[in-house]
């Protein structure tokens, strides 16, 4: 068995904070696949 416990949470639970990573990560993946299609290497970080 093992010794770990995973607690899954209710979508209604999310915090504010995860959803505002959750958005930055859409627009910087979404930068980055913009610049992938332009040839350019995409800029990692803020």
């Amino acid at each position: 068995m093992s010794k770990t416990a995973s607690v899954a949470l209710a979508p209604s639970s999310t915090s504010l904070f995860a959803r505002f990573m959750a958005a930055l990560d859409r627009l910087l993946m979404a930068s980055a696949e913009i610049s992938s299609h332009n040839g350019d290497l995409p800029r990692f970080g803020l």
